[in-house]
């Protein structure tokens, strides 16, 4: 039964790679646009959230639109290492107590994008085509 979902990895790799990048762009948005509102996100400026805020919205409209992908991966994948282990590895070894969930998880999506590549519904596939 599962062999069927197969012939459907191009584009289930892409889905992954939309939400991931939506979810993450939602957290650029919250700390620079001001939207959602999010409770304890500090205004922008010269403090880590003011200075991830811009990150994560261009890393995830750049996910969003699969451009540029497996760089802006590598590069989102080592931010998100760098916010775990800088604002959360300091509260306790598991992640469920520390806080660094979705830290670690993007972390780790981020680099499977960056080895596996967009999927079949992304700019960077389509710029492939035409070449």
């Amino acid at each position: 039964m599962f062999d069927r979902f197969s012939a459907y990895q191009p584009q289930l790799l892409s889905v992954l790679r939309i939400m991931s990048g939506a979810l993450f762009l939602q957290h650029g948005t919250a700390k620079v646009l001001g939207f959602p509102v999010v409770e304890g996100v500090p205004p922008p400026g010269l403090s880590l959230p003011g200075l991830s805020g811009p990150l994560e919205l261009i890393f995830g409209v750049l996910l969003v639109l699969g451009l540029f992908t497996r760089p802006v991966a590598f590069l989102a994948a080592g931010f998100c290492a760098v916010a775990y282990w800088a604002v959360h590895a300091g509260g306790g070894f598991f992640p469920i107590l520390n806080g660094g969930e979705l830290a670690a998880l993007y972390c780790f999506v981020f680099l499977y994008l960056c080895a596996a590549g967009p999927g079949s519904w992304s700019v960077d596939a389509a710029m492939r085509k035409r070449t």
